[in-house]
């Protein structure tokens, strides 16, 4: 994929004089404010109207508009106001709202956006946020990008405007890479994909001819690792997404599980069976020198790294059931973190190090929880027949899983770090591990 490149301003769009002027004297009043991390918490109503555009950009003004109205109600933290409720138009929005207007809908905050072309076949988006009941603008900036990367303006704005009210990092403008999987359940193809975080943009990375496993995205780049075998033989591949070159990371002699990049997209972690023991290995991506960091006769499997790359979380049956254990990056220190009765895998960090996600099986059901890299805390947020495979959105926030019924069929889903606004993530077929990106914009 091409990359995409706009110019931001940074500075805040200035208010048009005759909305200065009608607001002085105006009483200073609390912006409204969503604090996420209550499961009990009511989305707050946002307008959001069509943006306006030339002749040439109606369109778009449209589509940038929905995107972005889409974005914040599938959060669950935002519940945009149904069009047909609208009393002023998008036009005269342009000239500043008419805050009266928008109170009667109880619309606490209120987004009004432009689009024009910008020459040289660029286009030119604004946007603000306004407060309605305190009758200020809240942020506003303008992008200038070219129309085909209109999607990725409207995830952008959409960040924007849920850092300003949450004061959290957005995840909008990401990605997903998944195994997509068809056929009968006996016969499975699987291959790999990506899609933005919406499920729009879809494009298959893989044919489907070799079979595809654990797809895992760089923290720094448009890199992605993954297994495969080729002629029955475990192989990690290395696939740019950027570029779509794929090269072979490493052949190995024994099973080969899980692999995944360290913080600094130097290495990437797995676990590998040598002699009959299953251990955790670590291969720089440049020089393909591979360590070994466990050495023992349990089975060690799904490592992770903390986000400053100082530690390593785990699973193992060292301690005669499959567990959760955290170590230090050259393997010394293992400590056991799980303490509940079943078993424990698919670990994962969080990007913002609180937390870890895991799959917990216990009492014949399969969830999806979260707890302290200390094993203290520990909640669980998702439950069913057979659901696996955490993976943190790029703000720590929300989770993407997948889930598989007795038939065979699986689905991605998506869950609030608070186990709130649970939702099915759409994919042209069944979907299954999933793996959350960067921003895109951080790239």
């Amino acid at each position: 994929m091409k990359r995409f490149k706009h110019v931001l301003t940074i500075a805040l769009l200035v208010l048009p004089s005759i909305v200065a002027l009608s607001m002085a004297g105006l009483p200073a009043k609390a912006e409204p404010v969503i604090v996420i991390g209550n499961p009990n918490v009511q989305p707050m109503p946002i307008a959001v109207p069509d943006f306006a555009g030339d002749a040439a950009s109606t369109q778009v003004g449209l589509d940038i508009a929905k995107v972005v109205s889409d974005d914040l109600e599938r959060s669950g933290l935002f519940a945009p106001i149904n069009h047909q409720a609208f009393i002023q138009d998008n036009v005269s929005l342009q000239q500043g709202p008419r805050f009266q207007d928008w109170r009667v809908l109880n619309a606490q905050a209120l987004v009004s956006g432009a689009v024009q072309s910008a020459g040289n076949g660029q286009l030119q988006v604004q946007f603000r946020l306004w407060d309605v009941f305190g009758e200020s603008q809240m942020t506003g900036f303008q992008y200038n990008a070219a129309p085909g990367n209109w999607r990725r303006i409207a995830h952008q704005i959409a960040d924007e405007i849920y850092k300003r009210i949450t004061g959290e990092e957005g995840y909008f403008d990401s990605r997903i890479v998944y195994v997509s999987e068809s056929g009968p359940k006996d016969r499975r193809v699987k291959r790999l994909a990506i899609m933005d975080q919406d499920g729009e943009n879809h494009k298959y990375l893989t044919q489907g001819d070799s079979l595809v496993l654990t797809p895992r995205f760089s923290p720094i780049s448009q890199d992605i690792t993954y297994m495969s075998f080729y002629n029955n033989k475990p192989r990690v591949y290395l696939f740019n997404i950027s570029t779509g070159q794929q090269e072979i990371l490493g052949d190995f002699p024994g099973m080969t599980f899980a692999p995944r990049f360290s913080p600094d997209g130097t290495k990437v972690i797995l676990s590998m069976a040598q002699n009959g023991n299953t251990d955790i290995w670590t291969m720089d991506t440049r020089t393909r020198r591979a360590q070994r960091i466990t050495d023992s006769p349990a089975i060690d499997t799904s490592p992770c790294y903390s986000p400053d790359g100082n530690r390593i979380v785990f699973n193992s049956d060292r301690g005669g059931e499959q567990q959760l254990y955290v170590m230090n990056a050259d393997g010394s220190g293992v400590q056991r973190i799980s303490k509940g009765p079943g078993r424990y895998a698919t670990p994962v960090w969080s990007p913002r190090g609180d937390l870890i996600a895991f799959t917990r099986f216990t009492g014949g059901t399969f969830y999806i929880g979260v707890m302290r890299p200390d094993g203290s805390g520990e909640r669980q947020l998702a439950s069913g027949w057979l659901v696996e495979g955490p993976t943190w959105a790029p703000n720590g926030r929300v989770l993407a899983f997948f889930e598989s019924d007795p038939s065979g069929k699986t689905q991605l889903h998506s869950i609030d770090l608070t186990g709130a606004n649970e939702r099915v993530m759409k994919t042209p077929m069944d979907g299954s591990d999933p793996a959350w990106g960067p921003l895109l914009s951080n790239q």
